[in-house]
């Protein structure tokens, strides 16, 4: 393995907020930046950086209340995915990015998608895991979370699934895998994501996400729109048994993108825990074809 290659571990000052991020490979191979979801960290992609490093300079941050970077309260902070992507873009400019690939997955989608609809000269390409951009996607599962949205009073979110503790936090891992999946996820994973939300304060921030989610739903027309003007090049790579996004979702990047190129795997909501080599091949050849075709 090619020193660059290695993955190094930094951190840096962004408006007094303390990022953390992983990176690999040179910078003058063209960026890769990936954006983790809820309730993980860029520790999500410690499988895919050194390969991806081959083609790309990878950059994987820990959104602000996530991973290593700093948690400031819901007071202190607005945790919103607009400011998310604020953030991002600060952070960006920090470490010298300018044009990039966005990875999308979960939570990570809204905020990249600001990134996208703010500057759309910016993105080489989307790289879409397991993230939603369509109603197509949201099924029955989050019938709660739009009475919520609607109507966001006490007696609504009493009728909420709980998800914001240790339990919930496994599931995202696990949920609607069958047995042969469940054996192959480590444990640490959803250890290290509940160690992190444990910290004080941390779970009114995820529910203040949370809240916002509705606002990025009711943005999936705009979303559209951004699709069909800028036709951004797409990978996308899906799990067919996510407890969450229904597999309808990928139905609506295929309408919407010309180009489009889609891998669907026998795999759940976190693809990475057991399918990142396959992950990292078809991404590699994404970015090396569109950055010397």
């Amino acid at each position: 393995m090619r020193a660059s290659a290695k993955p190094r571990h930094r951190s840096v000052d962004v408006d007094g907020i303390e990022i953390f991020y992983r990176e690999a490979g040179p910078p003058d191979l063209p960026c890769l930046l990936l954006l983790h979801g809820f309730p993980s960290s860029s520790h999500c992609f410690r499988r895919v950086l050194a390969p991806l490093a081959e083609v790309s300079r990878v950059v994987a941050p820990d959104l602000p209340g996530f991973g290593f970077s700093s948690a400031p309260g819901v007071g202190d902070y607005e945790y919103t995915f607009a400011n998310l992507a604020g953030t991002m873009e600060r952070f960006l400019e920090r470490i010298g990015v300018g044009r990039f690939f966005v990875y999308l997955h979960d939570f990570g989608a809204p905020v990249g998608y600001h990134l996208a609809m703010r500057r759309p000269d910016r993105v080489l390409g989307l790289v879409v895991q397991n993230g939603n951009a369509h109603d197509e996607g949201l099924g029955e599962q989050w019938d709660g979370a739009r009475d919520y949205w609607a109507d966001p009073s006490e007696e609504n979110r009493a009728k909420l699934p709980e998800w914001l503790d240790f339990e919930g936090t496994r599931g995202q891992y696990l949920d609607g895998l069958p047995e042969r999946l469940r054996v192959l996820h480590p444990p640490e994973t959803w250890h290290l994501d509940w160690e992190r939300m444990s910290r004080p304060g941390d779970l009114d921030v995820q529910f203040q996400l949370f809240r916002d989610y509705g606002a990025y739903v009711a943005r999936f027309g705009d979303l559209a729109g951004y699709h069909r003007a800028h036709q951004p090049p797409c990978l996308l790579l899906w799990g067919r048994h996510d407890a969450f996004f229904d597999l309808a979702e990928i139905m609506g990047y295929a309408r919407d993108l010309d180009r489009i190129e889609m891998h669907v795997y026998d795999a759940g909501h976190y693809l990475l825990e057991t399918h990142a080599d396959e992950s990292a091949a078809a991404i590699k050849t994404f970015v090396a074809d569109l950055s010397h075709p």
